[in-house]
């Protein structure tokens, strides 16, 4: 599991980034992947921010929640050839994603944040078989909807996965899923007014 990090180590963190472009408004996503990448298991983490301006001092934390940016071993082991023959898809990582999300449905089941069609993102194709999920050779630039969301569409009975499997083929997913249906209703309500929603992935450092 990813180690703890002040507010100010992971806002100092980010800003390093030669991607980053400023703070946005309103929430926004930050994506911290584990080193030890413990293979099938949601050993990631996801920070919640809320930012009123574009200076650190703006940054209002608002959660913390476990998951994972990795595909799962079932992807990872040949599942993928169902969505792309090339690999599974990895997101690049210590990269700004500005206005990437969109708040709506994943596969129509389940409140999240969905990639825009016009917003691609950065991955690489992982396709060597070995059950773990590397940033390794070309990297691509489309739009796959590799959305946020959570681990269960039973939002009634919000439990918790073992192992990742099959629910990321790429996606960023959420596996606190009380957690994260909360913070769902939170984002509906922005949505009215906050049109994107931005998200950041970096390696633990």
């Amino acid at each position: 599991m990813v180690k703890n990090y002040s507010d100010s180590q992971l806002l100092k963190r980010v800003q390093e980034l030669e991607s980053f472009r400023g703070f946005p408004l309103g929430y926004w996503v930050l994506g911290v992947r584990s080193q030890a990448d413990i293979i099938n298991k949601f050993d990631d983490k996801f920070y919640i921010w809320f930012s009123n301006g574009n200076e650190e001092i703006n940054q209002k934390f608002i959660t913390v929640l476990k998951g994972t940016t990795n595909p799962g071993y079932t992807i990872l082991k040949g599942g993928f050839k169902k969505y792309n023959r090339l690999g599974a898809a990895v997101v690049k990582s210590n990269i700004w994603f500005y206005d990437v999300y969109k708040y709506g449905l994943h596969r129509g089941k389940m409140p999240a944040l969905r990639q825009r069609r016009n917003k691609p993102m950065l991955y690489h194709r992982d396709k060597n078989l070995n059950g773990k999920s590397e940033e390794l050779g070309e990297v691509y630039n489309n739009v796959i909807y590799t959305n946020f969301h959570g681990s269960t569409y039973n939002e009634k009975n919000p439990v918790t996965k073992d192992n990742i499997n099959s629910w990321s083929a790429g996606c960023q997913v959420v596996n606190e899923n009380k957690k994260y249906f909360e913070l769902m209703k939170k984002f509906a309500l922005a949505s009215l007014n906050q049109k994107y929603f931005t998200y950041c992935l970096i390696k633990e450092f």
